[in-house]
């Protein structure tokens, strides 16, 4: 495999798991409601910063992808 291959394979996984990232942060956010509503405002409050901590591995991620020359 070629570097030039290896760096299209590369980009291609860290875009996925943006992507990825970004669905399960929906996911926490919309549980996060769901538990602040029934009363739980601490289970709320991790599950957001749960939240957070997936968008910083975001902009991790995309830091690398940034090193990349990807978008």
């Amino acid at each position: 495999m070629t570097t030039e291959s290896k760096e299209g394979k590369l980009t291609i996984v860290l875009e996925h798991w943006m992507e990825h990232n970004k669905g399960h942060m929906q996911e926490f956010r919309k549980w996060a409601e769901k538990a602040e509503a029934s009363g739980h405002a601490g289970v709320s409050q991790r599950i957001l910063e749960a939240a957070e901590q997936m968008r910083r591995a975001n902009d991790v991620l995309q830091g690398a992808l940034d090193e990349l020359g990807g978008p």
